[in-house]
């Protein structure tokens, strides 16, 4: 596989993880957890369905506990966190917040061995902060009501847990991509075990819900972390780092586009100053030439 085969499919995982917001919402009231249980699960399958024509791949199972954790915890930790968000806030603001994922990655990553943190860092980092303060601060509905803060402070959280997923992960290039279906398993049966404590099992109502379950486990919660982990590996990781901001426009644009979100200056100067700040964070990685 070519390095650009390699990076066009880490650019679907992009394009499928800004159909997130909008899948989840599409799923009605079904508990966090018990969302993360199904679409995981759904995730897994599909992978494990392919390793019948691929016997070796079971192989990859047999990992660290170290690859485990990270991958298991940053899976697990993130859409768990991310599904709460939008069950508590309003979809297109936690969606930006959440969003702010691709800056502290350039942020975490220049904190690394061997990198520094620069003047482009710092400003990125302060833009992407004053989108945050404004959409907080410039909700066009008035204000957010209490029972909305919990759901934007696991947005902003679940942001940092999955660049520190995905910052450590470039640590454990070792580990295969197919090793990626057995975090996925794990990942549904932590998700079903915290449902059962802690949730009351709520079923689709309709089909339209039950399309959206499938297509996020298939695309989002399944394919999108194999095309992604490939492209991380194997193709342009600059590319793929200044590409992801993308992710917050086009979340919201099918946000508004599907009726979930209304379109507003607020939301519109707030994702332009949150992926620009990630664009200028990502200033290496679009124009310094590898070595």
């Amino acid at each position: 596989m070519t390095p650009r085969t390699a990076t066009l499919i880490g650019l679907t995982a992009i394009l499928m993880w800004s159909l997130l917001s909008v899948l989840t919402v599409a799923t009605g009231k079904i508990p966090a957890f018990q969302l993360a249980a199904m679409t995981f699960a759904i995730g897994a399958a599909v992978a494990f369905i392919s390793f019948i024509w691929r016997p070796a791949a079971f192989a990859a199972l047999r990992q660290s506990p170290t690859a485990w954790v990270v991958g298991v915890g940053g899976l697990f930790g993130y859409h768990a966190l991310y599904f709460l968000a939008l069950r508590f806030a309003p979809p297109a603001e936690a969606g930006l917040l959440n969003y702010l994922w691709p800056l502290l990655i350039v942020l975490f990553s220049s904190l690394l061995p061997g990198e520094r943190l620069a003047a482009h860092h710092i400003i990125g980092a302060l833009l992407g902060l004053a989108g945050t303060v404004l959409l907080l601060s410039g909700n066009s509905g008035g204000g957010f009501t209490p029972a909305q803060i919990p759901g934007l402070a696991a947005a902003f959280v679940a942001a940092f847990v999955w660049a520190a997923y995905s910052v450590m992960s470039r640590k454990l290039k070792a580990v295969p991509t197919d090793a990626v279906a057995g975090f996925c398993l794990a990942t549904a049966l932590l998700a079903a075990l915290v449902h059962g404590m802690v949730e009351t099992t709520v079923w689709p109502e309709t089909s339209g819900q039950w399309l959206a379950i499938v297509a996020l486990g298939v695309g989002p919660v399944g394919a999108a972390f194999f095309t992604w982990d490939i492209g991380m590996k194997r193709g342009d990781i600059r590319v793929l780092g200044a590409a992801s901001y993308a992710t917050p426009l086009l979340s919201t644009a099918f946000l508004i586009l599907a009726g979930f979100a209304t379109a507003s200056a607020t939301i519109a100067i707030a994702a332009i100053l949150i992926a620009g700040g990630g664009l200028i964070a990502a200033k290496d990685m679009v124009w310094k030439r590898s070595p």
